[in-house]
């Protein structure tokens, strides 16, 4: 049982495609998403969240498989930890292709998640493209563990905010993050 409805995914889908930003679940905290290949929704959520362009986001895809059209090159090593990970992973890569520059770090790699979470894998899915995740905060403020400690002015900020998983209250924390360059170098970062 899938515990989303069809209107809702339909909603936050639409809004992404006209360009817009959603607030919405993922397999860790609540995330502020747009379309990742969009330079103007992106800045959106610069803009949002109050943080600098400097400071990369990541984002979510649905699956090992999508990795390969939105990456130049995908290290045998970022598979194998995919593989193994029991709790969700970022991982940065070298090689992004097709999304937003301004969704990169300065020096052009870019962390993706393949989400393990329901409604989030199925928004990639269906939107054809990586999905902006970011964690539903002004930036430098401590991210709002549940749907209902979140701010006003993020709540207020976007185009559409997901009705599922609203009064979940299981305690979820950030990913790690693991940078797995193309001569497959691992870097531990959270």
């Amino acid at each position: 049982m899938k515990g989303y409805t069809d209107d809702d995914l339909r909603e936050a889908l639409d809004t992404l495609r006209k360009g817009g930003v959603i607030l919405y679940p993922t397999d860790t905290v609540w995330g502020i998403g747009a379309d990742a290949t969009n330079p103007e929704a992106v800045a959106r959520i610069y803009e949002l969240k109050q943080r600098a362009d400097s400071k990369s986001m990541l984002a979510l895809v649905d699956s090992v498989d999508s990795l390969y059209r939105w990456l130049e090159n995908v290290p045998e090593t970022a598979l194998q930890l995919i593989d193994v990970a029991v709790e969700p992973l970022t991982i940065i890569y070298d090689s992004p292709r097709g999304v937003a520059r301004n969704l990169l770090a300065e020096d052009g790699s870019l962390g993706i998640r393949v989400t393990g979470e329901d409604f989030s894998r199925e928004l990639c899915r269906r939107l054809r493209r990586p999905l902006v995740s970011t964690s539903a905060n002004i930036s430098g403020r401590p991210a709002a563990p549940f749907f209902a400690q979140i701010e006003r002015e993020i709540l207020e900020g976007v185009d559409y905010v997901v009705k599922y998983r609203r009064d979940d209250n299981t305690p979820r924390r950030p990913s790690g993050i693991i940078k797995v360059t193309d001569r497959e170098v691992i870097s531990i970062i959270r």
